[in-house]
């Protein structure tokens, strides 16, 4: 009784919904065509496009990262070693499951890798910090990666031609970073950090 019962309704269904018993009911009033403006299309003829362009520039030129991480002014000459030697906290598995890297693993990124041209960071507020790059053996370099722990890296793009990078807490704490301006190049299987104490 129910699969009958439900074989009824199918049906009508079907019925209600096939196209072949669509009546046509004419048309009644007055009809007009629809005529949509496309949304992007007007949007850009309101935009002027030197106004745009100057937003874009000044978010550009205002942009600061969030996690830009700030470090003192070195106070004093200071060298020393970081062993970048690291031990896995947790497993790490492969595509199917299985462990490729187990807990405990120790390892040292420059037995594989090496870092022949080093980083910078420096004070990005401090026209002192920017002179005394300018005026040090490594501005040439373009090779070394210039970090800032402060300030705005698009003006110093501009005026130092070439790239600048916000320093991050990652890497200041994986590199023991505590004072600016520094230099960090590799030495052997360490990283070798220089403070620089400069007159402010």
């Amino acid at each position: 009784m129910g699969s009958c019962r439900l074989f009824v309704i199918m049906s009508g269904l079907l019925f209600l919904a096939s196209p072949a018993y669509a009546k046509n009911l004419g048309t009644i009033g007055t009809t007009y065509q629809v005529v949509e403006p496309d949304l992007v299309e007007e949007v850009k003829a309101r935009i002027d496009k030197g106004k745009m362009a100057k937003i874009m520039e000044e978010h550009r030129q205002n942009y600061k990262a969030k996690d830009i991480y700030a470090l003192p002014t070195a106070k004093r000459d200071r060298t020393f070693f970081v062993d970048m030697t690291y031990t896995l906290d947790h497993d790490i598995p492969g595509e199917n499951g299985e462990i490729m890297y187990e807990r405990g693993l120790t390892w040292n990124p420059l037995d594989y890798v090496s870092l022949p041209d080093g980083l910078m960071v420096i004070n990005g507020e401090s026209a002192k910090q920017v002179e005394w790059f300018e005026k040090s053996p490594y501005y040439k370099n373009k090779q070394i990666k210039l970090h800032i722990s402060a300030g705005f890296a698009a003006p110093l793009i501009k005026h130092l031609d070439r790239p600048v990078f916000y320093l991050t807490k990652t890497i200041a704490d994986r590199l023991q970073l505590a004072a600016v301006p520094c230099v960090i190049t590799q030495n052997g299987k360490k990283m070798m950090v220089q403070e620089v104490k400069i007159d402010e």
